[in-house]
């Protein structure tokens, strides 16, 4: 990581030696760490093959951290959920195929984001996805899998209960784009009961949902 910020300061171009002398290392440690973030990926050569440029996945890196902000329309629907419902209220979105957490409960925060983008199966919000997906992982190896189609049917949800904190579960709804694609969820998390039985929390829920879909797809 310190020297990829080496070659962002240096600009587009940096030599090997250049960005020996910026961190003092020995020019054999650059050279063979310079030639590891090549293979990688995180480092390209410049096309006079003199020095060296930030690459593709380091691009892709700093847009997947980068925050999302949801537009002021959304967060006043988000504010006023949240007042009407118990628990924790929380938006992810879709993108590429991956989840990722864009706003989470304030007052009920989010148990674990890192996990969450890590293991998806293991929550109502990863489920959903994965339940859509055109190839699915080992069902074997993704718990909740096998009941989030059926949770489907029949409540339009995916659930987790009790999986990661007895006696807690979410549930997600879909939040879907004009032409009826998947492009992210609006999650619940609380106690068990009302998972368990989710018409109430649907219903508080499902309008919040269908007004975000057209104000973050």
């Amino acid at each position: 990581m310190t020297l990829l910020e080496a070659v962002a300061e240096l600009g587009a171009g940096a030599t090997a030696r250049e960005i020996s002398e910026a961190l003092g290392l020995p020019k054999a440690t650059t050279y063979r760490l310079v030639n590891l973030l090549v293979q990688d990926g995180f480092l390209v050569r410049t096309p006079d093959l003199s020095g060296f440029a930030l690459g593709a996945k380091v691009v892709h890196l700093a847009s997947v951290a980068a925050p999302v902000r949801l537009p002021s329309a959304a967060r006043d629907l988000l504010t006023a959920a949240r007042d009407h419902v118990r628990g924790g209220v929380h938006v992810v979105l879709y993108p590429e195929g991956r989840v990722s957490l864009v706003d989470a409960d304030p007052d009920f925060p989010f148990s674990d984001p890192v996990r969450l983008a890590r293991d998806p199966a293991r929550y109502a919000l990863g489920r959903l996805l994965l339940a859509e997906a055109d190839s699915l992982p080992d069902r074997d190896n993704a718990p909740g899998l096998n009941s989030a189609a059926a949770d489907i049917r029949r409540f339009g949800v995916t659930r987790q209960i009790g999986e990661l904190v007895p006696g807690f579960g979410c549930l997600a709804l879909p939040i879907r784009d004009a032409g009826g694609a998947l492009a992210g969820a609006l999650g619940f998390s609380g106690p068990a009961h009302r998972v368990e039985e989710p018409s109430g929390v649907i219903r508080l829920l499902a309008p919040t949902a269908e007004r975000l879909a057209p104000l973050l797809t």
